[in-house]
């Protein structure tokens, strides 16, 4: 299954309990932390472990979490890490993060993008993707940019499961399948 539906419900259920007690920027950096936190490689083969129990990998993660936003986690945020752990959906942590972000652009009224190139983008580039985003979107847009080399050339634009890939990588693997198909 995709992480992005995964992601959709836990993000949803995240924004409404952050909407209700107007904690969006805490949960945004929680699951900012929680995200760069689940991604290392360390923390990763650990929650991996099968030698390492629930709870250890519970007092790991929260640790961490709470010594990177230097705070206590709020009861909410420890059973939502309960709940990750316990679901076995560490993976998904980024992906709700991007999911909880979005549903605060679009409450917000605006939109964040992800922009992957094979290439660093320069500003006047980077200025030119905002403005057809926002032309097109008719709304406030931030961008995030991100270099895949493997790309060749072109860009990806994400913007929660919506994708648009305009990378020579794409048009290489579609001409591939159609060649193979026929």
């Amino acid at each position: 299954m995709e992480l992005s539906t995964i992601a959709k419900p836990y993000a949803q259920a995240i924004f409404e309990i952050a909407g209700q007690d107007k904690s969006v920027p805490s949960w945004s950096d929680f699951l900012a932390a929680a995200s760069a936190i689940m991604a290392d490689k360390n923390t990763k083969a650990f929650i991996a472990s099968p030698g390492k129990s629930k709870d250890q990998k519970f007092n790991l993660i929260s640790a961490l979490i709470g010594k990177t936003n230097s705070r206590e986690l709020s009861k909410q945020e420890s059973a939502f890490i309960n709940l990750i752990l316990n679901n076995d959906r560490s993976s998904a942590i980024s992906s709700i993060a991007d999911a909880f972000e979005s549903a605060v652009s679009n409450a917000n009224k605006s939109k964040n993008f992800k922009v992957i190139s094979a290439f660093e983008l320069s500003e006047s580039e980077q200025k030119a993707i905002v403005e057809d985003l926002t032309s097109k979107h008719k709304t406030t847009v931030a961008v995030e940019t991100e270099i895949d080399k493997t790309l060749k050339g072109g860009v990806i634009i994400k913007e929660g499961d919506k994708v648009i890939d305009t990378s020579i990588k794409a048009k290489v693997d579609a001409l591939s399948v159609s060649l193979s198909v026929n």
